[in-house]
């Protein structure tokens, strides 16, 4: 019983640690993005595939944000898993317009980032570095911008 008790506050200490950490993860064409470089902005990090509904879903929603706000207030990042290949990745940006860096998901993102049970799931940090709430399901530019408290037109 100790032993779990033990292991539960692990756990829940690792994932405290990942409210505060400070990832840094490459992008599918070289740049780097470091959580503290955006100090200052709400930052999205959503993690996607290309065979998920409700991810092709929210991807318009996304992408309107991200152009709007990117050079204000607000940073997306995606990060997709569970795919074929890097070919079959490009091609999904290209065919849904995606303007926002894609990140290639694996071990070492989900090291720094954390694990989802679900696919969409957006990891929401605000401006001060904090991550605030992790958002399982779908994900709509309505609910980022009553999240992020700014209706911006």
């Amino acid at each position: 019983m100790l032993g779990l008790l033990l292991l539960t506050f692990s756990q829940v200490s690792m994932a405290e640690a990942k409210t505060t950490a400070d990832f840094l993860i490459k992008d599918m064409v070289g740049n780097k993005h470091q959580l503290s470089q955006y100090k200052g902005k709400w930052v999205l990090v959503n993690y996607w595939a290309t065979w998920c509904p409700p991810c092709l879903e929210e991807v318009p929603d996304l992408v309107s944000l991200y152009d709007k706000r990117r050079k204000t207030d607000l940073m997306v990042l995606g990060v997709v898993f569970d795919y074929q290949d890097v070919k079959e990745v490009a091609e999904y940006v290209d065919d849904m317009y995606i303007s926002y860096p894609i990140v290639l998901g694996d071990d070492a993102v989900v090291a720094q980032l954390g694990l989802a049970e679900v696919l969409p799931t957006t990891f929401i940090y605000n401006p001060q570095g904090a991550l605030v709430k992790i958002k399982r399901g779908l994900i709509t530019k309505q609910y980022i911008e009553n999240m992020i408290g700014v209706v911006k037109n």
